[in-house]
Order: C-alpha cells, then structure tokens, then sequence
C-alpha cells in the first residue's frame, strides 16, 4: 500500500470529487487543507512555517509522497519559490516531495514539450506570473489565457466540455502540448478526446502529480489514469532541486 499526501487549498473541491478517483488500486491518497487562495493568499515567506506543518502532519500518517498542490502558488515566485515550497516540505521528514510546478515541469520534460498552450480560470494576472514561471523554465508559451472566473464556485461549476472547447479553440500548429492549469478545475473526463483532436499531448495539474508520485515511487501501474503522459511512467527519473 502506498500513500500520497496532498497540501491544497481549503476552497479545492475537485481533489477528492475527481482527482483522487484517477490514482492506480493500491494506492492510497491524503489530503490536508490550508487556508493559502483567494482573500487568504500570502506570499510564500507568509506561508511556508504552514507548508512545513502540513507536511509533518501527513508524514505522521506514513504517506510515502508529500506534494504541496496548488497551481497558483507553487508557479507564483518563479523557480526559488518552487525551491522553497520543495524545501519545507524536506524539513517536515517526508519520504519524496513534489509540488504541482514540479510535476508540471518534469511532465512537459518527458514529453519534450518545449512550446506551450497555457489556458487557466485565472485573472491575467495570475496567468501571467505563470506564464513566467514557466518561461523562466526553458518554455516557449506561444498562446496564455485566463478566463477570470470567479473564485472556486466557478471553478468547480465549469463542466469538462468547457476546457474542451476553449482548447480546441485554442489550437496552435506550432505546439507540442496544451496545459489545462488549476488543481480545482474538472478535465480528466476529456483528456484523451482534446489529445485525440489536437494530436498533441494534454497536462493538467491533478493529472501531472499523479504521474509524479508515481513516478517518484517507481511505479508503472497506469490503471484510471488519462492522457498520454502516462505511456513515459516507465521512461523517467525523477529530479528534485537540491
């Protein structure tokens, strides 16, 4: 039996209502909330001592993986942010450690997505710091787009066909990938129909830290999850920043 931790926001609903129902039999998932979103978003300094807490907590429940999942945050202060967030969740004890930008990362890596289409139900602004997270990172995002809804109640209401049909609008000939960004969003039931349509690979966050808790605990077993992400489980080695 193996366990992966989450850290997410208080206000994410689609964790546990979908994220959690796409992890192989066998494994078992834990989920702690922070307060870290919306009117009670911080700057990292602000909420790491949080972060570490949490972390201990779910190393306490023997969890093999601890991830600090959220999109926002773990992209918000570029690649010393994402050191940071890896940083604490070290010092709580935890076997393996990941956060959402990390497993975006290492998901885009071994798909050798190099040019990217970014849409998320964020303000611009938000959008935009990401956008730089991931230009910071060696990415050429050709096409960014948030939709500025209106906090998770919007989120969690937005049907899958939706991200479907504003990826398929978004279509780019020069693109290796589309990334559908925000662990509070429901995309897994129309992975595969965008990547069948668009012929190119999809990575949403709940979909890359799966693939990277297994990919940390070295496993292949791909059962109930979407996307050809999962086809390369067998092909990569995990790399944490020291």
């Amino acid at each position: 039996m193996a366990r992966i931790g989450l850290i997410i926001p208080s206000s994410n609903r689609m964790v546990e209502q979908e994220m959690v129902r796409h992890v192989p039999p066998g494994i078992t998932t834990h989920v702690t909330r922070l307060r870290m979103t919306g009117d009670h978003r911080v700057t990292l300094d602000a909420l790491i001592p949080q972060v570490e807490q949490a972390a201990g907590l779910l190393t306490d429940a023997r969890c093999d993986v601890v991830v600090f999942h959220c999109t926002a945050n773990s992209t918000s202060e570029g690649a010393l942010g994402e050191a940071k967030l890896l940083t604490a969740l070290l010092h709580a004890g935890a076997p393996h450690v990941t956060t959402t930008a990390t497993a975006i990362r290492h998901a885009l890596d071994v798909l050798d997505a190099r040019r990217l289409v970014l849409l998320t139900p964020y303000s611009a602004h938000v959008t935009a710091e990401e956008a730089g997270f991931l230009r910071e990172a060696g990415y050429d995002v050709v096409h960014a787009r948030g939709f500025a809804m209106a906090g998770s109640d919007e989120y969690c209401a937005t049907p899958p066909q939706f991200w479907r049909d504003r990826a398929l609008e978004a279509a780019r000939p020069d693109a290796d990938a589309y990334f559908l960004s925000c662990a509070n969003i429901s995309v897994f039931p129309v992975i595969e129909e965008i990547e069948q349509k668009l012929d190119r690979p999809v990575v949403t966050s709940n979909q890359a830290v799966i693939w990277e808790a297994l990919s940390l605990l070295n496993l292949s077993d791909r059962r109930n999850c979407r996307g050809r992400l999962f086809d390369r489980l067998s092909n990569f080695e995990a790399r944490v920043p020291a």
